[in-house]
């Protein structure tokens, strides 16, 4: 063993540049799994100490209507310390500027928050704004309309004066204020804004402090959750919010994870073929070594000692980069994160990178290590004619993929959790890869078959480049080809949601929504809107009821027996629907038959049910369902299914009545409009609101540039990712360069002894490096059309049109990337002295 580690040291003292190249392919990969990897741990114990503040109490119990009595009985029964909420969305206006924004309105009781701290701006209005009867309002609100403390904020009826602006809410990160900016108000001036009437979207809360910290709250929620499901309401608790947070940022971070394994893959290519090169210029040697007595044991273990060495150092590099980056990522998240993230070193993630690097660096050098064992001692005495013996070793060059392919599938599954996530990622990288390799091969064929030989010299040498021996174009592909996959993805898919939430900025869609309008004010708001020359796109009556029996049988029954599907949703809130004659556009019938108007003699009222929805409880054309519609009793039948485009501007339904049953149900309104110009729409909202303060109006292009913002931000945070295999690949692309060096060398010196000028050489480089740019490039954006698509149609469900600006650039980018670098590489190749190469 001693023998083999000095011959290793001594064999790598003449291959320092391609050493330096191994390392780096492994390096950035490694960097990029310990950055996320420690991030991920560095959030969870932020998480785990942070805990309680996420929701402010031990237990909140929920309902969407106020309580009855044996709720309010069991809430008095768990005792401790007690903060109620009501929570509802509103208009509100500031009239120092008479401008109008819809908000959360947090009504909410003194101690509220339990755990955590509410930081506002000063300290004291947050205990202070009670008192005073004072609201507290969005940091974000009080900057965009210039507001100030002791400014005036009006609620429905009631005006308030600012008391201070909220700089945190525990369990809320900045997003969540983008979407919805919260205004507290005390908890008894919630009935004063004349806004909680009957049909209004109202949430209940109570916050509860157990006087007892370390009671059993699994045992308290499993006592209490039969009578809340009995009676519409439900609970959450500190370790269900910290579920749910779990999930979509271990989701999030194991999908980043994922991206810097693929990079950690691309440099497994580039170790790959550097090893292969290395092991080429090594034949003699390892010949002299069989001459003298080594064993094909003994010469594998001293080029694979070296492997070892490499990738280990490498890791160990890539860990410290890692630990490096993980000082940005909390910076990048801070905005959609809920809780504050402390640096520390997560010492388990930078076991798992040295253990990933170290593995990959050792598995992908296998298949060229094996070559070893074939070297001919004779290669020392008859060189010129023994051939080098270099060739793939049967079964065992079989074993060594198939240890690659499960490693890969290994940690496939262990990033994601789940066999089948993991075996579709991992089934998805070999596809890729498959790919990439086949249309490499294809390209090869096609120029030996289909070689243009009317072409000029210079044109065809640098074609003919692209099949010779030694040539890079599948090491090429491979590494370029899947980085713009990568990068095109992304950029696609972006785009794609991008599209779907931007469809009221087209000509002619609404892009305003007033919402909770009564009977007695739709003259007189249609009028307002009109006033300010604004067309009422649709107007629709909407009545608040809740699905009670299917078939005779009640919902909570059915749950119990589970003979239906009843999702919680559907059980526990309240539904919004309508009446109409006519299907609205993005409807069509996909089951029984449309019935427009009801008359009593008709019998059965012919009810249509959204399709989803209809499956999912399992409905048939004819099944029985009633509904509870404020306390009396509606039934009918099923008598169609509509397929709905949930993504149209327009109030949509699950289930929608005939004109002649619901008129004379409470309701209220809902109208769409579109106001071209900003100034207008801003006037409008101001007017409305103002006669109308319980009327609340939703301007979509506002919404709609929050989605585009928090899409933004979470795709610049997984292109920072992807980059690493950007790099990584220009980093294999480098050392395909260098491992064909000695090639071009020899090739630029023929060329140069036949009278090939400076210029010529270049040319044919250039050509080279051209068609291996556009075809790497080519490929991986055909593959990411490909992904995007099945994506769309799959997962997300929508229309695949396809930006191809993104694809276009990445093509361009990539190419002259590729250039770029080949020509770096090969600088000096013409310069090179002729006849020591002539004379080898």
């Amino acid at each position: 063993m001693n023998w083999i580690l000095k011959m290793a040291w001594r064999e790598s003292r003449g291959s320092k540049k391609r050493l330096v190249l191994f390392l780096s392919c492994i390096v950035f990969g490694v960097a990029a799994l310990v950055a996320i990897n420690s991030f991920g741990s560095n959030l969870e114990e932020a998480m785990d100490e942070q805990a309680k503040s996420l929701l402010g109490a031990d237990l909140v119990v929920e309902g969407r209507m106020p309580f009855n009595d044996r709720v309010e009985a069991l809430i008095d029964s768990i005792g401790g310390s007690q903060s109620r909420e009501t929570l509802f969305s509103s208009m509100v206006m500031f009239p120092k500027t008479q401008d109008t924004r819809l908000v959360r309105v947090r009504a909410i009781e003194e101690g509220f928050p339990f755990y955590g701290i509410l930081e506002t701006r000063p300290a004291s209005a947050a205990s202070d704004f009670r008192a005073a009867n004072g609201a507290l309002v969005d940091q974000s609100l009080m900057r965009r309309f210039g507001l100030t403390v002791e400014d005036e904020i009006r609620i429905g009826e009631t005006t308030f004066p600012i008391a201070g602006e909220i700089i945190n809410i525990p369990g809320e990160s900045i997003t969540a204020g983008l979407i919805g900016p919260t205004v507290f108000i005390p908890f008894s001036a919630a009935e004063n804004t004349n806004l909680l009437h009957r049909g209004s979207q109202v949430w209940y809360n109570v916050y509860i402090a157990l006087e007892d910290r370390h009671a059993d709250i699994d045992q308290l929620t499993k006592s209490i959750e039969p009578v809340l499901d009995n009676n519409r309401a439900s609970f959450d608790t500190v370790e269900e919010r910290k579920e749910g947070l779990d999930r979509t940022f271990s989701n999030l971070t194991s999908f980043m994870n994922l991206v810097g394994f693929i990079a950690l893959l691309l440099g497994g290519i580039g170790v790959a073929s550097s090893i292969h090169v290395y092991i080429r210029q090594r034949i003699t040697t390892i010949a002299i070594l069989h001459c003298v007595g080594a064993r094909i044991q003994q010469t594998f273990g001293i080029y694979l000692t070296q492997v070892f060495f490499l990738g280990l150092l490498g890791s160990i590099l890539g860990c410290l980069l890692g630990v490096g980056i993980q000082f940005l990522l909390p910076a990048l998240f801070s905005d959609l994160l809920p809780v504050e993230i402390s640096y520390s070193v997560s010492f388990t993630a930078i076991f798992q990178g040295l253990l990933l690097g170290t593995g990959v660096a050792l598995l992908f050098t296998l298949s060229p290590l094996l070559s070893i064992r074939s070297i001919s001692p004779l290669l020392t005495l008859r060189s010129a004619y023994e051939p080098s013996g270099l060739h793939k070793y049967g079964s065992l060059q079989l074993l060594t993929y198939g240890l690659i392919a499960a490693g890969i599938l290994a940690f496939s599954v262990h990033q994601t959790g789940d066999w089948s996530d993991g075996l579709g990622f991992a089934a998805g990288i070999f596809a890729a890869f498959g790919l990439l390799r086949l249309s490499a091969w294809l390209m090869v064929m096609s120029l030996r078959t289909y070689f243009p030989k009317s072409w000029t010299y210079v044109w065809r040498q640098g074609l003919a480049n692209l099949y010779r021996p030694n040539n890079q174009t599948v090491t090429m592909v491979l590494s370029i080809g899947l980085g713009a996959f990568l990068i095109s993805t992304l950029f696609l898919i972006q785009n794609l949601l991008l599209d779907q939430v931007e469809l009221s900025r087209g000509e002619n869609q609404a892009n305003v929504i007033l919402f909770d309008i009564q009977d007695d004010q739709l003259e007189g708001i249609g009028e307002t809107v009109r006033s300010f020359g604004s067309p009422v796109i649709q107007q629709v009556p909407i009545v608040t009821m809740r699905l009670s029996k299917i078939e005779g049988r009640t919902l909570e029954s059915l749950r119990d027996s589970e003979e239906r599907r009843i999702p919680g949703w559907i059980y526990s809130r309240e539904m919004r629907s309508t009446y109409r004659d006519t299907l609205s556009p993005g409807e069509k019938i996909v089951g029984g038959s449309w019935t427009g108007s009801y008359e009593e003699e008709d019998g059965d009222i012919p009810i249509s049910v959204e399709q989803g929805v209809a499956e999912t409880l399992e409905l048939n054309i004819g099944d029985e369902i009633e509904f509870n519609v404020q306390g009396f009793p509606i039934s009918g039948k099923v008598g169609s299914f509509r397929e709905v485009n949930w993504q149209q501007v327009q109030p949509n339904f699950i289930f929608v009545f005939p004109r002649g049953v619901l008129e004379a149900a409470p309701k209220f309104h809902v109208l769409v409009t579109r106001t071209e110009e900003t100034e207008t729409k801003d006037a409008m909202q101001t007017a409305i609101v103002q006669n109308y303060p319980n009327v609340s109006v939703i301007d979509l292009d506002l919404i709609l540039a929050t989605i585009d913002d928090i899409l933004n931000r979470a795709s610049y945070i997984i292109r920072f990712m992807a980059l690493f295999s950007i790099i990584t690949g220009l980093i294999v692309l480098t050392g395909a360069v260098m491992t064909s060096r000695f090639q071009r060398i020899k090739e630029s010196v023929l060329l140069k002894t036949i009278g090939a000028s400076r210029k010529q050489v270049l040319k044919i480089m250039v050509i080279e490096y051209l068609f291996l740019g556009v075809l790497s490039a080519a490929t991986g954006l055909i593959l990411s059309l490909i992904a995007t698509w099945m994506l769309a149609f799959f997962i997300f469900e929508i229309a695949f049109v396809p930006d191809f600006t993104p694809v276009a650039v990445t093509l361009v980018v990539v190419t002259l990337l590729t250039v770029l670098t080949g020509l770096a590489n090969s600088r000096g190749v013409y310069n090179r002295p002729g006849l020591n190469i002539l004379r080898e």
